[in-house]
């Protein structure tokens, strides 16, 4: 498989420079990293991302995550591994990044996350999990290669 275009991050620097700075003030919030690595990995897992996999996932071990929950993230409901959290911070990223078949996130997926975090962490959720399927379609809608990213 050959990438259609370049990177648009290389051909378009000034416009990817304040995604990037939007990504690094999310991972500064009062989310736990760990969470936003699984955000990150099932949303991309969802969209087909080769590219966010294959960078998340060197991303995620650096933070101490584990094999066995990033194998069995796809399977994350009929996993042990997550917490409430964690599943239900997973609940809002899938309803998010599948919001073309259903149509909006459940009022049930909401009221779990708020059991759980609070509005600006909230926020942060929502602008990340926004920001991801954005960096999953640019890469897929333009074929760019798993490993061809690195930061």
């Amino acid at each position: 498989m050959q990438p259609r275009i370049k990177n648009p991050a290389m051909l378009i620097p000034d416009a990817v420079g304040p995604l990037q700075t939007l990504a690094k003030i999310l991972a500064h919030a009062d989310v736990p990293e760990k969470t936003l690595d699984l955000v990150h990995l099932r949303a991309s897992q969802i969209n087909g991302c080769g590219v966010c996999l294959h960078l998340h996932l060197g991303l995620a071990r650096r933070t101490n995550e584990t094999d066995e929950r990033m194998l069995t993230l796809a399977g994350w409901r009929d996993a042990p591994f997550f917490s409430d959290a964690e599943r239900a911070a997973l609940a809002l990223t899938e309803a998010v990044t599948r919001l073309a078949d259903r149509g909006d996130v459940p009022d049930d997926v909401w009221q779990e996350c708020t059991r759980h975090y609070n509005e600006k962490q909230l926020a942060t959720l929502t602008l990340y999990i926004g920001l991801v399927n954005l960096f999953n379609r640019v890469n897929v809608t333009t074929r760019q290669l798993a490993g061809s990213f690195k930061v």
